[in-house]
């Protein structure tokens, strides 16, 4: 795959179907018939969003028989993982300072 076609990790779990997939495929390996019960849209539907987790990586297909099973795949998650904890700095920070003013004030 070129990584022109390789969707951002960022991007594809920027929708929220694509979110509450990734949480169902935490759980265990699915067929997208089994997905497609927890939304209320088409399994066509489903597979678009399935082809944007895969191609981020967040997701691994497997071909068993004649239907294709999916299953979260978390590494390419540590990205994000990573991105946040820069940040937790600047919340704890203002936490902090919120603590303070509240304290001060009482």
């Amino acid at each position: 795959m070129s990584a022109q076609s390789k969707h951002d990790v960022f991007q594809a779990i920027s929708d929220p179907t694509r979110r509450t997939l990734l949480k169902i495929l935490a759980e265990k390996e699915m067929s997208i018939a089994e997905i497609a019960e927890h939304f209320p849209i088409s399994r066509t539907g489903v597979n678009k969003h399935l082809h944007i987790l895969s191609n981020a990586g967040v997701v691994k297909s497997r071909k068993v028989g004649r239907e294709t099973r999916y299953i979260l795949t978390p590494e390419p998650l540590v990205e994000i993982q990573s991105w946040l904890q820069f940040f937790e700095q600047y919340w704890d920070d203002k936490l902090a300072t919120l603590k303070k003013y509240v304290e001060d004030n009482e």
